[in-house]
């Protein structure tokens, strides 16, 4: 009986110290709720700051493949990013002649694996300050970590900034990013 009383003590003790985190908030981008209950898609569509994301993951034939099991790891840039593009880049990519292209690009965005940032930070601190990583577009990508910020930096060279980190999803992570990652064409 007095290890019963012990054993349910013990088990009160470890659920009270998980209480705050049962209860935890889920992550709001582009003003919208993230579960990690739902897949990629399913959050991602209600994002504000991603419309254009969404728009060529529909347009790319991508929407089947990042609602599968995954995992995944998304470095998802902002509309923004997207804006900043040259001028019709982004209208250019969305038209189905150019969905090779448009479907290179995105891929080059996502790693076939769950890479939560502190995982991130480690494989960069691992490798002397940067991690390369091949993408499901066949991309290398460039990992860094210093002083609490994450980026990503494409084969041009071009650096993203992880803006809010470790979004996670029912079959990945999403990472929001402010650039739009370039594969070398």
């Amino acid at each position: 009986m007095r290890k019963f009383a012990i054993l349910l003590l013990a088990g009160t003790v470890a659920v009270s110290a998980l209480a705050p985190f049962a209860y935890a908030q889920n992550p709001v981008v582009g003003g919208a709720a993230m579960y990690a209950t739902k897949n990629i898609v399913e959050n991602a569509v209600n994002s504000k700051d991603h419309t254009t994301l969404v728009a060529a993951v529909k347009a790319g034939g991508l929407v089947d493949t990042l609602q599968s099991a995954g995992p995944f790891t998304v470095f998802a840039p902002t509309n923004e990013a997207f804006a900043a593009l040259p001028a019709g880049t982004v209208d250019t990519l969305l038209k189905p002649e150019n969905k090779d292209k448009l479907v290179k690009i995105l891929t080059c965005h996502v790693i076939g694996a769950k890479a939560m940032a502190a995982d991130v930070a480690r494989m960069a601190m691992d490798d002397g300050g940067a991690h390369k990583v091949k993408t499901v577009g066949g991309c290398e990508l460039t990992l860094k970590a210093d002083g609490g910020k994450v980026t990503a930096t494409d084969e041009n060279g071009n650096v993203a900034n992880m803006t809010v980190a470790d979004v996670e999803q029912s079959n990945g992570v999403i990472h929001v990013i402010d650039k739009v990652l370039l594969p070398k064409m």
